[in-house]
C-alpha cells in the first residue's frame, strides 16, 4: 500500500492584510517599549500631549508675525500661570481653615462621643474616641510653623529621596521638553510624515485626521464638563450657606480633569468647611447632597454626553482606561488616559474595518 503525502498548507496574505499585520505588530512592540520605559517616557509623553494642546495657539500667534520663540514663550508662560492659579485656589482655604481645624477637631471628637456614641450603643456598637490623643495629634500636626513643615519635608526627602528627585526632575523636565516641542513642532511633524512609506501616506494621514478630530472633541467636551461642574458646585454650596462656596466649587470643578482625584480633593475641602462653619449635621448633609448630585450629574449626564459620546467610548471603557493607565504610569497615567484612549479607539475602529473587509473575515 503506497502512502500518500498531503501537500503542505500554505497561507498567503494580500498586501492589505500584510499591512494590517505589520501595523498590529508595530503597535504591540511600541506598547511593550512604553510599558518597559514608562517612568522614563512619562515626562516626554506629558510634554507631547501638552504640546499637541497648545500648538494651535502658537501657530495663531506665528501667523500674526509674532516671532516663534516669543510665541512659544508667551503660550507656555500663560499655561503655567493658569495651572498655578488653579492650584493656588487651595492656599487661602487651607490658610484660613487649618488654625480653626486645630481647635475644632477635639470638640468634634467630644461631640461624637456624646451624641453618636449612645446612638450606636443601641445597636450593640461600643465606640469611644480618645479625645486626649486626638487633641495631641491636632496640636502636633496642625500647629506647625513654616520651619517645622520645612524640616519635615527635608526629613521625608532623606527617606524617599529618589521619589523627591523624580518629582522635581519631572517638574523641570516637562516645561523644558514642552518648549522645544512647541518650537520645532512643524519640523517634527514633517519629519515624522516623511518616515511613512508613500503608498501608506494617504491612509495614515486620514487616520491622524480622525485622531485629531476625536481629540479636539474630547478637549472641548472636557472643558465644558469642568466649567459646568465648577458652576454647579459653587452654586450648590452657596445655596447651603458655605462661606467658601466659590473657591471650593471652582477648584472641584476645574480639578475634574483628574478623574476621581479632583473630586476627592474637593470633597475633603468641603467636609473641612462644613465641620468648621456649621454645628450639628447641617453642613455634612449639605456636602453629601451637593457632591452626591454632582457625581450623578458628572457620571451619568455630562461625561457620557459631552466626552464619552464624542470620542466613542462607553462608561465601562472609560473606567477600564483610567485603571489601566493609572497602573502603568501612576498619577500621570490617570491624566492622559482618556485622550490617549480616544486615539486607540480610532485605531481599533480602523483595524476592525480592515479586518471585516479582508478575505480572512469574508472567507
Amino acid at each position: 500500500m503506497v502512502g500518500v503525502t498531503a501537500p503542505p498548507i500554505t497561507m498567503t496574505l494580500t498586501p492589505a492584510q500584510r499591512h494590517t499585520v505589520t501595523w498590529i505588530a508595530l503597535s504591540l512592540i511600541a506598547g511593550l517599549i512604553v510599558w518597559l520605559l514608562g517612568p522614563v517616557l512619562t515626562p516626554f509623553l506629558v510634554a507631547a500631549v501638552l504640546a499637541y494642546v497648545l500648538h494651535p495657539l502658537v501657530e495663531r500667534l506665528a501667523r500674526r508675525r509674532v516671532p516663534r520663540v516669543l510665541a512659544v514663550t508667551v503660550v507656555e508662560v500663560v499655561a503655567i500661570v493658569l495651572v498655578l492659579a488653579v492650584m493656588l485656589l487651595i492656599v487661602p482655604i487651607l490658610s484660613k481653615q487649618l488654625p480653626l481645624l486645630r481647635e475644632q477637631i477635639p470638640l468634634l471628637a467630644e461631640r461624637m462621643n456624646t451624641q453618636l456614641g449612645p446612638w450606636l450603643a443601641r445597636f450593640g456598637i461600643d465606640v469611644a474616641l480618645d479625645t486626649a490623643s486626638i487633641k495631641a495629634f491636632a496640636l502636633k500636626y496642625l500647629d506647625a510653623n513654616v520651619e517645622d513643615w520645612l524640616a519635615t519635608a527635608l526629613s521625608s526627602a532623606r527617606i524617599g529621596g529618589s521619589i523627591l528627585i523624580a518629582i522635581i526632575g519631572n517638574v523641570v523636565l516637562v516645561p523644558m521638553v514642552l518648549f522645544y516641542l512647541l518650537l520645532d513642532w512643524n519640523n517634527l511633524m514633517q519629519r515624522a510624515g516623511n518616515l511613512i512609506p508613500p503608498r501608506l501616506r494617504s491612509r495614515t494621514h486620514a487616520f491622524f485626521d480622525d485622531c485629531d478630530a476625536t481629540l479636539g472633541q474630547y478637549l472641548r467636551g472636557q472643558l465644558l464638563v469642568m466649567l459646568s461642574l465648577a458652576v454647579f458646585y459653587s452654586v450648590g454650596l452657596s445655596l447651603f450657606g458655605f462661606d467658601l462656596a466659590v473657591p471650593v466649587g471652582v477648584f472641584t470643578g476645574l480639578a475634574a480633569f483628574i478623574p476621581y482625584v479632583g473630586f476627592g480633593l474637593g470633597l475633603t475641602l468641603a467636609l473641612i468647611s462644613a465641620v468648621l462653619q456649621f454645628t450639628g449635621w447641617y453642613g455634612l448633609i449639605g456636602v453629601a447632597v451637593v457632591f452626591g448630585a454632582g457625581q450623578l450629574l458628572e457620571n451619568f449626564v455630562l461625561v457620557p454626553r459631552l466626552v464619552g459620546e464624542r470620542i466613542g467610548m462607553s462608561a465601562l471603557t472609560v473606567i477600564f482606561a483610567l485603571l489601566a493607565f493609572g497602573h502603568l504610569f501612576g498619577f500621570v497615567g490617570v491624566l492622559i488616559a482618556l485622550p490617549v484612549s480616544s486615539v486607540l479607539v480610532v485605531a481599533v475602529r480602523r483595524l476592525r474595518a480592515a479586518y471585516v473587509e479582508s478575505e480572512l473575515y469574508q472567507g
